[in-house]
């Protein structure tokens, strides 16, 4: 079955608004309804990949996550993937107002898909320095809220990978404030716990990525996942333990997963490439762009092809449908697909000749079920 997300109220897009307005950032707003009184440091530490259902069923795994008080977890937006959510969580919007609409999308000027998390032009053809030619800073103009707290006086820190310093999701969705690179879980914690003590007021944003990357390689219900389920729970003791008295530390995620038993592979399914100009999004949540004047007879196609597995909505039909947000802009509009099919079961419409390492890989996400909307929200104090 597939949900909506929660967005105003529960969503990932609502976290660091609420945060903001807790820590006494001026125009923000309490969207969600945390009780952070007397604390003046926050550390939100975003765990990619781990979803609430995940964890709720490895409780022996991460005993100190599965120690927090429960509340209702939050949703993702859509789509569930990590340059959506990432943008959604850095700038307090949805993804129709950010305008990161999938992992692979339609850029205005462009022969090619764009890879956001990349920032660069998905397959072969002429190298294109898209930081240059789609500034990011640009791509995404508004204030993030890592700048909006930077403005009021919050010390903001962002510590993450140094690899995603300069890069070009940092720059459109998550900047603001000091980056810090890191380079293994021990110097995550190092950073994260320095970054919070300074300044009166502080707002550090932390990101570890191996969960998912394991979860993409073994599948979400292998041994490996459920090991590094237990370092991921080890580094969130290991920071809750050095925060400050007037300190909190929030774990969340930008998406679930789940184990694919189900793959189809596009391309050999000459009824589904038909009068397709770009098949873009990831397996679980696909955006097709259809030649001219051919949005309607594609989207018949895919439905009845795709039926008993797959949910396949024209572009309207899903903006109405909210998946986007309540508001979707102009920019964003264009770089969502005619045609918009995810997932409703354990499938994937992987592309085996023009996405290979995707195509092999057993866990995916994208999709609005419950495993791969709701994320947890987990609060610790001193």
């Amino acid at each position: 079955m597939l949900l909506a997300p929660q967005y105003g109220r529960e969503s990932l897009s609502d976290l660091v608004p609420s945060v903001l307005a807790q820590l006494g950032v001026a125009g923000e707003s309490d969207r969600i309804g945390i009780d952070l009184t007397g604390v003046n440091r926050v550390c939100i530490l975003l765990v990619d990949g781990l979803g609430s259902e995940l964890l709720e069923t490895h409780p022996d795994e991460a005993p100190f996550l599965s120690s927090a008080a429960r509340r209702a977890a939050l949703t993702a937006g859509f789509p569930t993937t990590t340059a959506a959510s990432l943008a959604s969580l850095g700038t307090g919007m949805p993804s129709g107002e950010h305008g990161v609409v999938g992992y692979l999308m339609s850029v205005p000027g462009e022969d090619r898909l764009m890879n956001p998390l990349k920032w660069r032009l998905h397959g072969e053809g002429p190298r294109v320095d898209l930081l240059r030619e789609l500034v990011p800073e640009e791509f995404q103009p508004a204030p993030t809220a890592f700048e909006r707290a930077a403005a009021d006086g919050v010390t903001v820190s962002r510590v993450a990978p140094a690899y995603q310093g300069g890069s070009g999701l940092t720059r459109a969705a998550l900047r603001g404030g000091e980056f810090k690179p890191t380079f293994s879980m021990g110097d995550l914690v190092d950073a994260a716990v320095t970054s919070l003590r300074a300044g009166e007021r502080s707002l550090v944003y932390a990101y570890h990525g191996e969960l998912d990357l394991t979860g993409h390689a073994r599948g979400p219900e292998s041994s490996a996942w459920t090991l590094e389920l237990a370092q991921v729970d080890l580094l969130a003791r290991q920071i809750a333990a050095r925060l400050p008295s007037d300190g909190a530390l929030i774990v969340t995620a930008d998406h679930g997963m789940v184990q694919v038993r189900s793959p189809l592979d596009v391309d050999q399914e000459p009824e589904l490439t038909r009068d397709v100009r770009q098949i873009g999004g990831e397996p679980r949540a696909r955006h097709i762009y259809a030649a001219p004047d051919e949005a309607e007879p594609v989207l018949e196609r895919w439905r009845s092809r795709l039926a008993d597995d797959f949910a396949v909505f024209s572009r309207a039909e899903v903006i109405e449908r909210g998946w986007f947000g309540p508001t979707v802009s102009a920019r964003a509009r264009e770089r969502i697909g005619d045609v918009i099919a995810v997932a409703t079961g354990d499938g994937a419409l992987i592309r085996k000749s023009a996405e290979p390492l995707q195509s092999i890989l057993v866990g995916h996400h994208g999709s609005l079920t419950s495993a791969e909307l709701h994320v947890p929200l987990l609060v610790f104090r001193p």
